[in-house]
């Protein structure tokens, strides 16, 4: 049995300016800082094998705190970026939908045909998030592994992992910056969700989300 710990990188600079950061490389915060030293100390305790993460650098710098105690190598892979937002980089998501209308409808209403132009299609995310993480299973049998990834890439591969087509992606919830989902791969490969999104270990006063709403409103803003 394969374990993998995916984990959302910690607050960016994007997150609290509240603007579409998909492969805009925006630094971490201060909190994100305060809520990374809260995951290293989840990690201490936690056997692991190997430590992989995207290029992007809130997803390395969180992949550096997961591995504080471990000193394992950082593996980075192109496949566990966060979805590219083309024209919607660095655009304030309040600004969306009078930008871009019918994409902005599409992402809140029916995210699975989302496809910004110069950017990326969500199909796409689902695919590439199924295939790196039965990779990295395939590469790392009866071992316990973590992935540091992003939250829109996290939601896809949540939904995959639970056998959902890409369609019932709204069914899946957003994730808290530094939130660990636990996956269990079996020896053919079949994968199950132990556990999602657990932000235990941060406190109201660090948490992301403790001090947002568009999450619980299902709005851009």
């Amino acid at each position: 049995m394969t374990t993998i710990y995916l984990i959302r990188h910690c607050e960016a600079e994007g997150n609290i300016q509240r603007v579409f950061q998909g492969h805009m490389d925006a630094d971490i915060t201060a909190n994100g800082e305060a809520q990374l030293d809260h995951l290293a100390e989840r990690f201490k305790g936690i056997s692991l094998d190997a430590v992989y993460s995207s290029p992007l650098l809130r997803a390395r710098k969180t992949a550096e705190a997961v591995n504080r105690y471990h000193q394992l190598p950082i593996q980075t892979d192109n496949r566990l970026m966060e979805i590219n937002g083309g024209v919607w980089e660095g655009k304030p998501w309040a600004s969306l939908p009078v930008r871009c209308p019918l994409q902005s409808r599409k992402w809140l209403k029916k995210p699975w045909d989302f496809h910004p132009r110069k950017g990326e299609a969500m199909r796409e995310v689902y695919a590439r998030m199924g295939d790196v993480l039965t990779d990295i299973a395939s590469a790392h049998p009866g071992q316990a592994v973590a992935v540091t990834s992003h939250g829109c890439a996290i939601r896809n591969a949540l939904c995959w992992a639970k056998g959902w087509p890409i369609e019932r992606l709204n069914d899946e919830g957003w994730c808290d910056n530094t939130a660990v989902s636990v996956l269990e791969f079996d020896e053919r490969g079949q994968v199950r969700v132990i556990s999602e999104n657990d932000n235990s270990h941060l406190s109201q006063s660090v948490s992301t989300f403790a001090k947002q709403s568009w999450w619980k409103t299902g709005k851009l803003k």
